[in-house]
């Protein structure tokens, strides 16, 4: 909880944006923004959760270092450095075609929120499924000036058809809990809405509120595209969960016309996380005092 609070606090930096009225039109002339986004200072450190300090470290072990600690890798980074997962958007665009939203679905699998970063809309619906064969707990926060604050907090049950008991590393079935469906009312003028679960705090994922229509999410590749775009002058963002400020950058929009934008960021340094991923006889699977196999069976995670 305090880390995912610190990195609450940090997203307060572009969390305070005005609200408008969004006037949908018929857009016959529009254009299309493409671009690309790039990190540069190689891969960021991924946060290190300590595995017996949350409950079901075996089955929840599957995806970890082999040592008893799980990684939350929230930058996915190719090899020439294309970053996905990132947000770009047309800031605080006054008018264009009609916004269409289905309400995204997010599955908790293999102890994991899937995906990690989508699209929300205040006022709609988020769904939540649990694939997994152990409990999970959704808590929903998103920004204010006061700090975060709480939207839901609901259990998020599993299929009664998993087994109850001796779920270990190599049981692989994944079979959809009943959706738990909640209305995302965010404060006004907040965007950055943030899902944990209560009981593993690896399990994390981010969102960002949108009015209208003019956004993309960045691929493996880190490609984007925006098309129907009305000819003008406007201001271009970029968001990462992790990055904790919103890149900006003036673009002209012509008539049926692409215009390339492109956006480079840096990688954050240093500790990332309350513990650092070490070896440590006080912290280790020794310390529950019983023999735990924990036993990376689905992936085997490098720091």
């Amino acid at each position: 909880m305090k880390t995912i609070c610190v990195t609450i606090a940090l997203a307060l930096l572009v969390a305070a944006a005005p609200a408008w009225s969004y006037e949908e039109i018929t857009v016959a002339d529009g254009g299309t923004i493409t671009g690309k986004v790039t990190i540069t200072g190689g891969k960021p450190t991924p946060k290190g959760f300590n595995l017996i300090t949350f409950p079901d470290p075996v089955y929840c072990g599957r995806i970890s270092t082999g040592t008893g600690w799980r990684l939350l890798k929230d930058f996915t980074i190719a090899s020439e450095g294309s970053l996905k997962d990132v947000v770009i958007l047309l800031k605080d665009i006054e008018r264009g075609k009609a916004f269409a939203f289905s309400p995204p679905t997010i599955e908790a699998k293999d102890c994991r929120f899937l995906p990690f970063l989508t699209v929300v809309r205040d006022q709609a619906e988020v769904v939540v499924v649990n694939m997994d064969p152990v409990m999970h707990d959704i808590q929903a926060y998103e920004t204010s000036h006061l700090g975060p604050r709480v939207l839901f907090n609901t259990p998020l049950p599993m299929n009664p058809h998993h087994p109850k008991l001796g779920v270990g590393a190599e049981y692989h079935k994944h079979i959809p809990g009943e959706p738990v469906k909640e209305v995302i009312r965010m404060t006004k003028g907040r965007r950055i809405f943030v899902m944990q679960c209560g009981f593993h705090a690896y399990m994390e994922s981010w969102g960002l509120a949108m009015d209208h229509p003019y956004y993309a999410v960045t691929g493996e590749d880190g490609s984007f595209s925006i098309p129907d775009v009305p000819p003008g002058n406007y201001t271009l963002q970029a968001w990462h969960p992790s990055l904790g400020k919103m890149l900006e950058q003036s673009i002209t929009v012509s008539a049926k016309q692409t215009v390339r934008a492109s956006f480079t960021v840096e990688s954050p340094k240093g500790r990332r996380s309350a513990h650092e991923v070490e070896e440590n006889p006080r912290f280790g699977i020794e310390a529950l005092g019983k023999v735990v196999d924990i036993k990376p069976t689905l992936e085997l995670q490098q720091p």
